[in-house]
C-alpha cells in the first residue's frame, strides 16, 4: 500500500496561484493513477482531477477546469496540481489518493475509488 504525503498548501489571495504535491517513496508509484480531491469545511469531499499511471490521460471536474492542471513526473515520484486563478471557493484541505481503478472510452477518462489517502494540506484563499 502506497503512503502519499502531500506539500505545498498556503494561504493565497484570489486569483493568485499556488503549485500543491504528492509524492512517495514507493517504486511502484508509476503503477498507479492518482487522484486530487478536496474537502471544505461543512461539504462532501469532491474529487477534482485524476491523472493516469503514464500521465498521458487526465480529467477535471467542472469546478475546476481551465484553472487547475494536474500533472506527474514519475521519475520523481510525485504528482502535481498547479492551481492558478483561485477562489475563495477553493479553500479546502487537499488530498491525494490512489484511484482504485480506472475507465477509459471514447477519449474521456475517470478514476473510481480511492484509497492510500495522504495527510492534506490547506488552502485558504483569502485576501
Amino acid at each position: 500500500q502506497l503512503q502519499l504525503v502531500e506539500s505545498g498548501g498556503d494561504l493565497v489571495q484570489p486569483g493568485g496561484s499556488l503549485r500543491l504535491s504528492c509524492g512517495t517513496s514507493a517504486f511502484t508509484f508509476d503503477y498507479y493513477a492518482i487522484g486530487w480531491l478536496r474537502q471544505a469545511p461543512g461539504k462532501e469531499r469532491e474529487e477534482i482531477s485524476c491523472i493516469s499511471s503514464s500521465g498521458g490521460q487526465t480529467n477535471y471536474a467542472d469546478s475546476v477546469k481551465g484553472r487547475f492542471t494536474i500533472s506527474r513526473d514519475n521519475a520523481k515520484n510525485t504528482v502535481y496540481l498547479q492551481m492558478n486563478n483561485v477562489k475563495p471557493d477553493d479553500t479546502a484541505v487537499y488530498y491525494c489518493a490512489v484511484a482504485q481503478s480506472v475507465r477509459s472510452y471514447g477519449g474521456s477518462f475517470h478514476c473510481d475509488g480511492f484509497d492510500s489517502w495522504g495527510q492534506g494540506t490547506q488552502v485558504t484563499v483569502s485576501s
